[in-house]
């Protein structure tokens, strides 16, 4: 979730947010929250601390990004990559159930090893 650090709005919106995500997301969405246009401190409405404090209350990870500047970009997508992987690793994966899978044949009706290697 990204708010404008410079547009109390943007950051008060961010209750609806959350429950248009919780409503129309997957359940366990991973969520982090950025604060952007961390360039424009002179027109800050929205302190850090709020930021943080806000993320903090929603157990999300909290970064203040440029997107002008290129300031913290990288570091918030690596850590929403980073967490996405790894909350992904925790899940168990479904068994296959042999009699539903369904072979492959090719034109002459002959069964297609798919385990034949290569990348398709």
């Amino acid at each position: 979730m990204v708010y404008d650090i410079t547009d109390l709005e943007s950051f008060q919106n961010l209750n609806a947010w959350l429950i248009e995500i919780e409503k129309n997301g997957s359940k366990g969405v991973y969520k982090i929250l950025v604060g952007n246009k961390s360039d424009m401190e002179s027109e800050r409405k929205v302190t850090y601390q709020q930021g943080k404090d806000f993320a903090d209350q929603y157990g999300m990870k909290f970064f203040e990004t440029s997107a002008k500047n290129s300031d913290n970009v990288n570091e918030a997508f690596i850590t929403m990559t980073r967490e996405v992987i790894k909350s992904q690793s925790k899940k168990p994966v479904a068994p296959q159930n042999k009699e539903n899978l369904e072979l492959k044949k090719d034109s002459k009706g002959q069964d297609i090893n798919v385990n034949k290697g290569g990348c398709c």
